[in-house]
């Protein structure tokens, strides 16, 4: 299913941009990214717990926040692509 993870993490302090380094990073690790804060993650429901959990252990509750929103196995209807930046399909055939 495509999960499309956004964040905003609170970079006032060194700590915070540590954070958002590390949720940037987990992210990357999963998906990839469509703009500064939003990754496109096709994800198993397995894989989606294992980094909502990890990502839950990077953020600060009090100061940042994580928002998951879950597009399905049907989702190239549902999303619609207007600019630069055009995203590869993460199913598609990669030829290296």
């Amino acid at each position: 299913m495509l999960v499309l993870i956004t964040y905003d993490i609170n970079t006032e302090t060194s700590l915070g941009r540590k954070r958002l380094r590390q949720v940037a990073r987990q992210c990357v690790n999963y998906g990839q990214r469509v703009q500064n804060s939003v990754f496109e993650c096709v994800l198993d429901a397995t894989k989606c717990r294992e980094l909502q959990h990890k990502l839950e252990q990077i953020i600060d509750k009090d100061k940042d926040s994580l928002r998951f929103y879950y597009l399905g196995n049907n989702y190239k209807g549902k999303v619609v692509h207007i600019g630069t930046k055009e995203s590869f399909d993460v199913e598609d055939t990669l030829i290296i």
